[in-house]
Formats: C-alpha cells, sequence, structure tokens
C-alpha cells in the first residue's frame, strides 16, 4: 500500500511540473538562478545573489515551416541534469584543468527543446530542433532586458561588414542611441561589483549576433541575413550583393548557438571565465601535432631591416634574416605576410620568393614557416593550396580580410578548420569575427583576431593604455586574441606620432612586455622588426623566455580600464604580467603563489621613463613563499618577471 501511495505522489508531483508556467535552474552554488516563464512568450529572468539583473526577457525563434518556436509553448518533458567533471584542454590558455560544473534543464516539446545551462560563473540558453526537413530560419529574437540603467562597454559598430575591432566607451544604457547596435562580446557593469559579459559559443553554420539598442534598458539579437550573391573586389576581399529574407538555411535537426553570459563578481574573476570554452563541442581525432609558440612577423615593421648587406624586402634573403633571427632566440616561427605570392594565386610564389630553398632553410633552423593568405583567393583554390603548402612544409596559415559572420562566412572558417587538421596546419584567423569556442572544438586554431592591436598605430591613435586594459575583461573573455605586441618604439602619448612605415607604441616598454603574460594567444607574435629587437638584448632576454600556454592563472590585481597583474605558472616557474592604464599605480603582491626560495628577475619601467617611454631597468633578487614585492608601473606603463 505505501508503494502505491509513493507511486501516485511521484505521479502527481511529475503532472504538476508539466503543467507549471514556470521552472526554475539554479547554479551549483546557487548564487544564480534562472527563472523560465512559458505562455504566450517564453521568458527568462536571472537573479545573483537575491538580486534580479535580468528582467523577463523573450527568446524565440522563427521558421519557413510555420514553426515560431518558444512561444505559446506546450512542454512535454522537463530534464534536469547536473555535471561535475574536470575538462583537460589540448591547449593550455588558462590552465592545465578547468573545472566544469554546472546544472541543466531543458524543456522539451514535440518539434524543439529549450535548454538552460548554469555555472557558478555564467549561464547560457540554447534551441535544439527536429525538425524532419531542413529550413530557413526568418529570425531569432534574443532579448536582455537589463533590471537597470546599468553601465556598458558599448563597443560600437556601423556595418556588420567589419573586423570586428571595436572601440569601447562607457555609456549608460539608457544613453544609447536606439537602433544602435555593437558587436559582442559587450560589457556590462551593474550597480555593484558586478559584470556581465554577454557572447555566444558553438557558432556553426549560423550567423554571428550583434546587439541593438531598443527600450531605455534592453539590448536585442541582431543578425546579418543569408548571403544569396557576393562580388569579389580588386582588393582580394568579398561582400555580398544581394542578402535574402531570411538569416540561415539549415538542417531541421540541429542545436543553435549557445546564448552566453558570463557573470563574475569582479574584474579578477571576469578574467578567469573560460565559459565560452566549455559551452563549445569537445574535439574529435588527434591534435598530439598542435605546437603552439611565438611567431616573428613582419608586416607591421615594413620588413624595415638595417645593418644587413641585402636589400631588405619581400624576398628570400629577408626571410632567413628573420628564421635566423627566430632560431638564435628559440622562437618557433615567422609569418610572411602580404606580397608573397601572385594576388589572384595563392599557390604561386613571386619571382623574389623560393620556397623551396626558404621551408628547407627553415626546416634546417628548426623555426616553422606560416602563410599569410586573404580568403577569397585562398578560396578558390583551397584544395590546391592545402597540397602546395603540405609540399613546402608549411605549418599554418593566417588568414585574412573575412570580415563578416553572416553564416557563408561561418561556414567558411568551420571549413578551413577541417581541412586545415586534415593538413595538419595551424590557423590564425585574422580580420575575423571573436572566438566562439574554436579553441575547444579545433584546437589548432590557435588564435584569432577581432580585436583593435597594435596594427592601429600604424594609422591611428586610439589604441591607448586605457583600451588595451579594457581588453583582457572583455573580448579575451571570448579567447585567444591575436593583439599582435612587442613594440621597440614606445612613446607616451604627447609623443607619440603615426608612422606607417615606422610604427611605434603608445606606452611604455614594460607596457609591452607585459602583454606577453596578460594577454591570452597561443601564437603569439613579436610584431617589430628583428633589427630593432637585436639592439634591444635586456627585452629579449624576457621575450625569449615567456611562454604561450599556461598550467595555472591567478589575476593579482585588476580594474577594467585601470590595471591589471596577472601571474601565470608553466611547469614550475611563474611568471608576472602587469600593465598600467592612462594612470601608473603601485600594488604591494604577496608572493603567497611560489614554493621554496626562488630567483626573481623582474622587467619595470626605470628611472628615466617618464622622459623616455622605452626606459626599462632589469633587477635580481632572491624570493621565498610569502615574501612581499613592489610592483610599480608608470602612466600607460607595465611590469614584466619571471620567478624560477
Amino acid at each position: 500500500m505505501m508503494k502505491t501511495n509513493v507511486i501516485w505522489v511521484i505521479f502527481f508531483l511529475s503532472a504538476l511540473t508539466l503543467n507549471a508556467k514556470s521552472y526554475k535552474v539554479m547554479s551549483p552554488d546557487g548564487t544564480i538562478i534562472v527563472d523560465v516563464n512559458v505562455g504566450a512568450n517564453t521568458t527568462y529572468t536571472v537573479s545573483v545573489d537575491g538580486k534580479t539583473i535580468l528582467k523577463p526577457s523573450p527568446l524565440s525563434m522563427t521558421f519557413d515551416n510555420g514553426m515560431e518556436i518558444g512561444n505559446n509553448m506546450q512542454v512535454t518533458k522537463v530534464d534536469h541534469f547536473s555535471a561535475n567533471s574536470i575538462l583537460k584542454p589540448i591547449i593550455r590558455q588558462k590552465s592545465e584543468t578547468i573545472a566544469d560544473h554546472y546544472n541543466e534543464m531543458t524543456l522539451k516539446t514535440a518539434a524543439y527543446n529549450i535548454h538552460f545551462r548554469v555555472y557558478d560563473d555564467g549561464l547560457a540558453y540554447r534551441f535544439s530542433t527536429n525538425f524532419s526537413k531542413p529550413v530557413k530560419v526568418i529570425s531569432e529574437n534574443v532579448t536582455y532586458n537589463f533590471a537597470d540603467d546599468y553601465t556598458a562597454l558599448f563597443p560600437e559598430e556601423r556595418s556588420m561588414i567589419s573586423a570586428q575591432q571595436p572601440q569601447f566607451y562607457p555609456i549608460k544604457l539608457s544613453e544609447i542611441i536606439t537602433d544602435k547596435f555593437c558587436s559582442t562580446p559587450v560589457l556590462i557593469k551593474t550597480d555593484s561589483l558586478a559584470r556581465i559579459l554577454i557572447t555566444e559559443s558553438d557558432l556553426e553554420s549560423y550567423p554571428g549576433m550583434f546587439l541593438q539598442k531598443q527600450s531605455e534598458h534592453e539590448l536585442q539579437g541582431k543578425f546579418a541575413a543569408y548571403v544569396l550573391e557576393e562580388k569579389p573586389t580588386e582588393g582580394r576581399v568579398c561582400y555580398p550583393t544581394k542578402r535574402a529574407a531570411y538569416l540561415a538555411k539549415t538542417e531541421g535537426k540541429r542545436n543553435y548557438p549557445w546564448r552566453a553570459m558570463v557573470i563574475a563578481k569582479n574584474d579578477k574573476d571576469l578574467m578567469l571565465s573560460q565559459l565560452v570554452y566549455k559551452l563549445a563541442p569537445e574535439s574529435t581525432g588527434d591534435y598530439s601535432w598542435v605546437k603552439p609558440g611565438k611567431i616573428v612577423w613582419d608586416w607591421w615593421n615594413s620588413n624595415n631591416l638595417y645593418d644587413v648587406d641585402f636589400k631588405a624586402g619581400i624576398n628570400t634573403d629577408t626571410y632567413k634574416y628573420y628564421i635566423d633571427f627566430a632560431s638564435r632566440y628559440g622562437i618557433e616561427y615567422i609569418v610572411i605576410d602580404d606580397g608573397w605570392s601572385e594576388d589572384w594565386d595563392v599557390t604561386k610564389p613571386i619571382a623574389q620568393m623560393d620556397m623551396e630553398e626558404l621551408t628547407a632553410y627553415a626546416e634546417k633552423k628548426n623555426v616553422g614557416i606560416i602563410l599569410w593568405v586573404s580568403w577569397v583567393p585562398f578560396e578558390q583554390k583551397m584544395k590546391e593550396a592545402f597540397e602546395q603548402y603540405k609540399k613546402w612544409n608549411i605549418k599554418g596559415l593566417k588568414i585574412d580580410f573575412m570580415n563578416r559572420d553572416d553564416q557563408r562566412m561561418v561556414d567558411f572558417y568551420y571549413t578551413v578548420a577541417k581541412e586545415a587538421a586534415q593538413y595538419k596546419m595551424l590557423i590564425d584567423f585574422h580580420g575575423a569575427y571573436k572566438p566562439t569556442g574554436w579553441s575547444r572544438t579545433f584546437p589548432h586554431v590557435l588564435t584569432s583576431e577581432g580585436v583593435a592591436g597594435l596594427e592601429n598605430h600604424k594609422w591611428a591613435e586610439f589604441v591607448t593604455p586605457t583600451h588595451n586594459l579594457i581588453l583582457p575583461f572583455s573580448r579575451m573573455v571570448a579567447g585567444p586574441m591575436d593583439y599582435t605586441p612587442g613594440a621597440m618604439q614606445n612613446f607616451h602619448a604627447k609623443d607619440f606620432k603615426i608612422w606607417f612605415d615606422l610604427p611605434a607604441s603608445i606606452g611604455t616598454r614594460c607596457h609591452q612586455l607585459g602583454m606577453y603574460v596578460v594577454y591570452e594567444s597561443p601564437l603569439q607574435m613579436l610584431a617589430d622588426s628583428p633589427s630593432n629587437y637585436y639592439r634591444e638584448p635586456v627585452s629579449m632576454e624576457f621575450l625569449s623566455a615567456v611562454p604561450v600556454v599556461w598550467d595555472e592563472s591567478r589575476v593579482l590585481e585588476a580594474y577594467v580600464g585601470k590595471q591589471v597583474i596577472v601571474a601565470r605558472r608553466k611547469g614550475d616557474t611563474w611568471y608576472i604580467g602587469g600593465m598600467a592604464g592612462e594612470k601608473g599605480a603601485s600594488f604591494d603582491i604577496t608572493l603567497d603563489f611560489i614554493t621554496g626560495e626562488r630567483t626573481l628577475t623582474s622587467w619595470e619601467d626605470g628611472i628615466n621613463v617618464d622622459r623616455q617611454a622605452r626606459d626599462v631597468t632589469k633587477n635580481t633578487k632572491t624570493v621565498k613563499k610569502n615574501d612581499k614585492i613592489t610592483i610599480k608601473m608608470y602612466d600607460g606603463g607595465g611590469y614584466a618577471a619571471i620567478i624560477k
């Protein structure tokens, strides 16, 4: 009798759940709660520590088969699932292991599901459909109805034809003009110390998400329409000339991208988030061949070499010089940028480039070569190009000028990633949209641009130390960032001049050195001329030693736009990187993360850095666990250290 009663109680409770109009899922630690309400519209609300940060926000999708999913939803089943596992990334961007701990709720119907996944540091939702035939996605309603007039670092865009290299300006949500839109990720600061970063993960065969201002405190998803026709230009790029009245053509049975919200209690936690990585699909196949490393770049310094006995330019002798430099300092790669091939045939080098001789020379010196290509001519000969590059023993590609994230372009990224894996070649997407989990799904896609980095100094002044101190808390949270640091010509803002062929940076030399620990990129550039680096042996001691992947990361000090100090470990050696914004800063740091007695070698803003931004002082001392060190950074300054 008792058993029968129990069965009836279970049945009764299950029936209540299925007929209910509201459903709830919370983070494992209980601090983040997502309330989902189902009715004419399906909405979700988010609270953190008992305070609502997102008021009821609708979510839905409309298809050409007549389905409008998310509205008038008939829930047939609710599944709850909890995960608590340890991920071991193939490429260790931040850490050797990643805790993957979340609660997931799936609301099911006959034709589709909505999945809500909540972590201690954020949440995400996605749709999945079970249609029998292919469909066209007419529209998707993604809405963020914030609970108050929060401040956004709004990365405004003027067009969805964009390399997504925005500037960031703090602005109240209410002050953003209606219909203005931005790329993602976008960072929102609530009235408390909490930070909300909105982005996406697992963006496959679907357009990327922008956010557009709607009502007073509301941002809404905006997507590029499906491309029907496009036309290549003389500049080796390709622009859409006709778009459809829908977003995507896709399979009826599939998962759609995760709409992700990173929620951090402070700036330190924001930098450590790996939510985008955790939401992405796991890689398949063997990636043991992937070799992260530093890479010497030619284009930023315009091949300006000196104290040499050959004419510098795009020719075999110049790149042998780059190879010699890389070999001397143990740098894994050089990149041969624009100009090495015929414009529209990326399998044919120009006459001045002997690729067989050059690649043989690089192999003898244990240096890999990565080739730059513009995406349009590369796509036209992709199979032939991969075969030719394999014969040359090319190690990877830097693919440029995509400048879009409509479905057609996203498909190109995935095609390239899959093909490159077959040929065991690394990928750096330049002129790119932000990463959406490539690091996990395609470990050989080591880095990407989608950031206003050092190259902008060749023609603009807006990449300031303040801008550089926003990036670790915004763009970099989405994934590895090809900022391309390493300038050896350094000036304070008052002294800076734009010079395309002899570029310099704004901020001190140590500001540049600190980037190599603060900025994450498993294919990290050295942007300046080897001739300049040879004249900077003190800086090269650090640049030749600093790794590009990490076993552990700790954020010691952090404030968006103002300062950051990061400690990272590779093996049993610790590295510290510091960067200051417009105003300098000084911090006493406790070395509670080291063990035993060690040697600390530091590179610090020099005594005359107020006059010469490139002034750097190297110091060495013995330290032990729990010792305190003072890190002092000048205006636009920085700090770098090795503890071993």
